[in-house]
């Protein structure tokens, strides 16, 4: 099959859904329906995520507030979207690849520029925790497949069923049809990245996601994928992605992102660049959502997507708060 077809076919249909609405770990959960960037300099402390995830969110600025590292707040933020069943876009309860295997990608990055990956990783639940030990207990970068489970294993890891029933159920019936139809934005969930700085002004990110779903077994999205994914640079800022993965990997995207930022732009305004960028490749755009968000190390931060109904979420000591982003297509 032709890899535009595949794509344009694909779309969001692969993307998750959240059946129930993500109920907050905190009191404060406003919502900015205005479309924009913060522009505005945060000290402190500050958490943002891809998408409307205030438990996840919560617990990493529970853990920024507690005195941890920006490392450890993001790894046990985006951990409650991997355990939370009800997130079909994330570790256990993923939806599955065309042969019914879940299929997890992960990665993380440190102030120092340390990171670790895994991708293709099955019957491990916390696959960015994996990512983590990458990080620190090995030479490498990235670990794939049966060698990444293993690898899990060996560290204490616990080896579940990460297929629910309700996923399972959800495949069988797509297998009647083996039909892809593009749904953008399906209950605004997917993917989720996440950065933060902590109180020593330092900045880490973490991304996880279980990709696709009914991909072609084997299939690696840009999640993983250390620049495209997500970046940071301590020294600048930190971004991450979410949506179509082939698109963001072809332009380096979170890359991309921060080197605007270190030439001067604002994080709202790196973000819009680039989307352009994938925009001004693709004819077909109007077929799949990409979103990016980034914080610099003043504590701006910004936001932007291809289609409307894109969101990401902001915890700092003003508040917790759902962002609305800016769309290219109005």
């Amino acid at each position: 099959m032709e890899r535009r077809k595949f794509l344009k076919n694909s779309g969001f249909g692969a993307a998750a859904v959240l059946t129930g609405p993500v109920v907050a770990s905190c009191n404060d959960t406003r919502e900015n329906k205005k479309p924009q960037g913060t522009g505005a300099v945060t000290k402190g402390p500050i958490v943002i995520a891809t998408w409307d995830v205030p438990n996840a969110t919560a617990k990493a600025w529970e853990t920024l507030h507690g005195g941890g590292s920006s490392l450890d707040a993001v790894e046990q933020g985006v951990m409650v979207e991997e355990a939370d069943i009800k997130n079909q876009s994330v570790g256990k309860g993923g939806r599955p690849d065309r042969d019914g295997n879940v299929t997890l990608d992960a990665c993380i990055m440190d102030k120092d520029s340390n990171c670790g990956a895994v991708v293709y990783l099955q019957n491990i639940t916390h696959a960015v925790s994996v990512a983590r030990k990458v990080m620190e207990d090995t030479p490498h970068v990235m670990l794939a497949g049966k060698g990444a489970e293993k690898f899990a294993i060996e560290k204490g890891f616990k080896q579940e069923e990460l297929l629910t029933d309700k996923s399972k159920a959800e495949w069988l019936e797509w297998k009647k049809t083996s039909n892809y139809q593009p749904i953008i934005n399906i209950e605004n969930h997917d993917t989720i990245g996440m950065l933060a700085i902590d109180k020593n002004g330092d900045l880490s990110g973490a991304c996880t996601t279980s990709g696709m779903a009914y991909k072609i077994a084997g299939r690696v999205g840009d999640s993983p994928i250390i620049g495209a994914g997500l970046f940071i640079d301590n020294e600048v800022g930190g971004a991450t992605a979410t949506g179509v993965g082939e698109e963001v990997v072809r332009t380096v995207g979170s890359f991309l992102i921060v080197e605007l930022m270190r030439q001067g732009k604002s994080p709202q305004e790196a973000c819009e660049e680039g989307v352009k960028r994938i925009i001004a490749k693709n004819s077909n755009y109007k077929d799949f959502q990409i979103g990016f968000i980034a914080v610099n190390k003043k504590g701006e931060t910004g936001g932007y997507c291809i289609q409307p109904g894109f969101s990401y979420r902001t915890y700092t000591e003003d508040g917790h708060i759902n962002q609305v982003s800016a769309s290219y297509i109005g």
